[in-house]
């Protein structure tokens, strides 16, 4: 089994390990030449959904700790599927971030980006247990479908980038690919996030993955990949720097 990624990857050396009974490794990585989305609106609409929530239930602190069928019984049906900057800073005042500004004349879709962290987290939750399963076609096949609903969700928030997904779609269409015999089993966006990285999850064939990655990317967008191998361990393993800004003097 391989697990390919295509951007930049920022994977920590513990994912490895966890592989290790999968017979799974991060084995190619590829530049695809995206640039980063930016998130701002999406930041306003996580601080203004966490408001309107609160409103209903005031013991809840982030919406990861909230159960999907917690979610849908109790507070789906009371959020709105979007709220002008106007109508909401009437209601609330203000969304607790000085980070991001609301507009006023702007509109937030509210329910993607609200079901996002709290479906994301029950995925990765659902990931973790069956990276302990036996290794098995029902195993990868669900990890591959975990893959797919965590790119899907992420999406539907208004992230991500032509590209990415572009790779993405591709490699769903070749797992459904009768040449490819069904190697390939699921593909996500993650690393940096938008225009970041895509990992693939597939078995390992006599045909290179890591020219079909090039191939079909390039069929699509006419960009060549640039794909190369590994990833560093990180600060997990290097440590790090702190930087601290000194405070000017005072005038003598």
């Amino acid at each position: 089994m391989r697990l390919l990624g295509a951007g930049v990857c920022k994977t920590p050396h513990s994912f490895y390990k966890e592989f290790d009974y999968l017979l799974c490794d991060l084995k190619y990585v590829a530049n695809l030449g995206n640039r980063f989305w930016n998130t701002t609106q999406v930041l306003c609409i996580l601080f203004i959904r966490s408001s309107e929530l609160i409103e209903y239930d005031a013991s809840l602190d982030y919406l990861c700790n909230l159960s999907p069928h917690r979610f849908q019984a109790l507070y789906a049906s009371k959020l709105p599927q979007s709220i002008t900057g106007e109508e909401f800073m009437e209601k609330y005042g203000d969304h607790g971030d000085s980070v991001t500004i609301i507009n006023k004349k702007g509109t937030y879709h509210i329910m993607a980006p609200t079901k996002h962290p709290i479906y994301e987290n029950f995925r990765v939750q659902a990931f973790k247990a069956l990276l302990t399963a036996t290794p098995s076609e029902e195993q990868v096949i669900g990890l591959g479908e975990l893959m797919y609903q965590c790119h899907d969700s992420y999406s539907a928030c208004g992230l991500g980038s032509d590209g990415t997904d572009r790779l993405v779609q591709k490699m769903e269409r070749l797992k459904h690919s009768k040449t490819e015999n069904g190697t390939l089993y699921g593909a996500k966006i993650t690393g940096g996030g938008s225009g970041g990285t895509v990992c693939v999850i597939g078995r390992s064939s006599l045909r290179s993955s890591e020219q079909i990655l090039e191939r079909k990317y390039k069929e699509a967008t006419g960009f060549m990949p640039y794909v190369f191998e590994g990833s560093s361990p990180g600060a997990g393993k290097f440590g790090y720097l702190k930087i601290r800004k000194n405070s000017a003097p005072p005038p003598t």
